[in-house]
């Protein structure tokens, strides 16, 4: 019976903690998107269809005409990186993270709402609003 106790609890100490996330169940990748300002990684986790607002050019757009949009922000706007400044997750499935993007001429506060779909996040709103 010791021998079981043992073993088990070596079994247990190996196993990944269930409360921790991973990032499947992160926004990590998002902001590793902002950070280094890749429309098409930022695409992957747009909700099929996105209200996006840049400096007052506001429009709700497809995944793939959302991904243009940003392609030219940040061509125009190089990325000088990326940081949270705010977040509420709520027990729901819907987030709202507020955050600060630098590029060379300016910077931007971003404002990110997602929702939780399954085990994913999906980008439903994103606004960067000059500084």
């Amino acid at each position: 019976m010791l021998l079981f106790k043992i073993i088990l609890s070596l079994w247990l100490s190996f196993q990944p903690d269930p409360n921790v996330m991973g990032d499947i169940n992160s926004i990590d990748p998002i902001i590793s998107a902002l950070e280094s300002g890749s429309s098409y990684e930022l695409a992957k986790f747009f909700d099929s269809s996105i209200s996006l607002n840049i400096n007052g050019q506001q429009g709700d757009y497809s995944k793939n005409q959302a991904e243009l949009v940003l392609k030219d922000f940040f061509k125009k706007n190089p990325s000088q990186g990326f940081s949270i400044l705010y977040q509420k997750e709520n027990q729901g499935n819907i987030s709202t993270y507020i955050g600060e993007y630098a590029s060379v001429p300016s910077t931007y506060k971003v404002f990110i709402k997602v929702s939780q779909a399954s085990s994913s996040y999906r980008i439903y709103s994103l606004d960067f609003v000059k500084n």
